[in-house]
């Protein structure tokens, strides 16, 4: 077992390992405790608990606790490996094809946006933790981490905080809206308006766990640069005296990852995507006492020792292009498709 951790969640530059205690397996958000220092994981399929929806779901543990003993810095150069790519779970056609559907659904009123994923699977040849570390040397992000559960591993290249509380004070950055193009993306009224829909179901979220009147957006419409695109975010905060549970059943799974309405849109995913999400699109983060840090699991990774899953998604809206979106999809895979071609040293 292993867990490496890029320094932001520390406050810090570089690479991190933990050593690590006790390791729980939950099934119940209501399960989770606070930890010294420790490390969780939820699985979108925990989903089923907090909106009371039936989704496709694998034998792989709902919830993963680990307890942290200790953190210290990693020096790493790593190896040479590469990807070859087997398949995906939708092709271009499919996955422009229930995008139509999906846009159908918007015109009669049932959703007004929904996330539609796709799973791309890959064979590995190499080392996981190598595979990790050259994804974030190819993109660095703020919220990477690389678990080896023995019997799989995630592997995360997520940008995107979920939740963070510190003390009384919760706050969530949702990100909707990616491009090639800073300008294209700050002009694009078409994201804008998901960004908007997006942010406003997180200010309903976060108002059943806060304090009254706390509710605040504090960003609209910001974009960030990465290696290989650029993201638009919002950011809202709140006061709660709630605990990880609560806020939990009331927020989970992340507004951005599913859509609006929330559970019609958990229920329209389920319908047309052919496979389960597991841990892609729930959550993971660190935990100090009763204060977190969680990430949405975007940008993310699943391995069973050669094969490896990679998942991307586009956010569909009545104006959404089938094409635009698959284009989308393959933009938002880049980084880890350049590892493919990575010669190492």
């Amino acid at each position: 077992m292993e867990l490496l951790l890029c320094g932001n969640w520390l406050g810090k530059d570089g690479l991190f390992k933990a050593s690590i205690g006790r390791v729980k397996l939950l099934k119940s958000l209501g399960d989770i405790e606070p930890l010294n220092l420790g490390f969780l994981v939820i699985s979108y399929s925990m989903a089923e608990e907090s909106v009371n929806v039936k989704v496709k779901a694998s034998n792989l543990p709902p919830i993963i606790m680990l307890e942290i003993q200790d953190l210290s810095p990693l020096a790493f150069k790593p190896e040479r490996i590469k990807l070859r790519e087997l398949g995906s779970s939708l092709d271009e056609e499919d996955y422009k094809e229930r995008v139509k559907r999906a846009k159908e659904l918007i015109a009669d009123g049932v959703i007004y946006q929904l996330n539609l994923t796709c799973r791309f699977d890959f064979g590995l040849e190499g080392n996981p933790k190598d595979l990790f570390l050259n994804y974030y040397r190819a993109q660095p992000v703020p919220y990477a981490f690389f678990l080896d559960m023995e019997g799989f591993y995630l592997i995360s290249g997520s940008m995107e905080l979920f939740l963070e509380k510190r003390e009384e004070t919760v706050r969530s950055k949702p990100i909707k809206g990616t491009s090639k193009s800073k300008e294209e993306l700050l002009n694009s009224l078409k994201d804008r308006a998901e960004n908007l829909m997006i942010t406003d179901m997180v200010r309903n979220d976060l108002s059943k766990i806060a304090l009254s009147g706390s509710v605040k957006v504090r960003e609209l419409f910001k974009v960030e640069a990465y290696s290989t695109l650029f993201q638009m975010h919002s950011e809202v905060v709140a006061r709660t005296k709630e605990s990880l549970p609560d806020i939990l059943m009331a927020t989970f799974p992340p507004a951005s990852v599913v859509g609006a309405p929330k559970k019609k849109a958990v229920e329209t995913i389920d319908l047309l995507e052919p496979n389960s999400r597991d841990y892609y699109c729930g959550c993971a983060g660190l935990i100090k006492g009763e204060d977190f840090t969680l990430s949405v699991l975007i940008r993310t990774a699943l391995g069973f020792g050669e094969l490896v899953h990679y998942y991307a998604g586009a956010g569909i809206v009545w104006d959404s292009e089938p094409q635009r979106e698959w284009e989308e999809v393959r933009l938002k895979s880049l980084a880890f498709r350049r590892v493919s071609y990575n010669e190492g040293g």
